[in-house]
């Protein structure tokens, strides 16, 4: 099984990523994307992310080594490498992704019924707001745009195998839980 969390940024993917690596050590494992985007805050490249110039990602592109990728915003790239998931799945656990909502119908296209989709939605556009201005870590412009791009990936929703509303944290994870089980 490969199961797929998706969200708009600042709803809570990460964390609730998060919780089923620390659960269930051992049986879960992260697909590190790779991307173009400077690393934020105290992350590493290999273990939250691949973090990779603009023309070796577009190398990878012409060599496809991507399952899937996509152009979130100008210059900045996202995706999924197939190495990745062979390295994942010769280790004999279970591929956990936390990608963006557009990657992710891409990957629950690819993978079919193997695939638990989840969309994990925030409360409401305001409480997103104030989660990303929370970070402290992105420009008013770039929440803007974020906001914008929200606002479509939530019409998404009903795309997906299950929606997990994150307004209350633990009862999230509950749910996550019965989800995955």
């Amino acid at each position: 099984m490969i199961i797929i969390l998706c969200a708009p940024s600042g709803s809570g993917k990460s964390t609730m990523v998060r919780h089923l690596l620390e659960t269930y050590p051992g049986k879960y494992e992260l697909s590190i994307s790779a991307t173009t985007r400077a690393p934020r805050g105290q992350e590493q490249h290999g273990k939250e992310y691949y973090f990779i110039s603009r023309e070796e990602f577009e190398q990878h592109i012409a060599n496809q080594d991507f399952i899937e990728y996509e152009q979130v915003y100008e210059g900045l790239y996202y995706g999924t490498l197939k190495s990745e998931i062979e390295r994942i799945r010769s280790a004999g656990r279970t591929i956990v992704f936390d990608i963006d909502v557009k990657g992710g119908l891409n990957l629950k296209r690819i993978f079919g019924g193997e695939a638990l989709a989840i969309f994990v939605a925030p409360p409401s556009v305001e409480e997103l707001r104030r989660r990303l201005e929370g970070r402290g870590d992105t420009s008013a412009d770039m929440i803007e745009k974020r906001l914008a791009k929200a606002e479509i990936e939530m019409a998404d929703a009903p795309y997906f195998d299950h929606v997990v509303v994150n307004d209350d944290l633990a009862k999230a994870k509950k749910e996550l839980d019965k989800l995955v089980q």
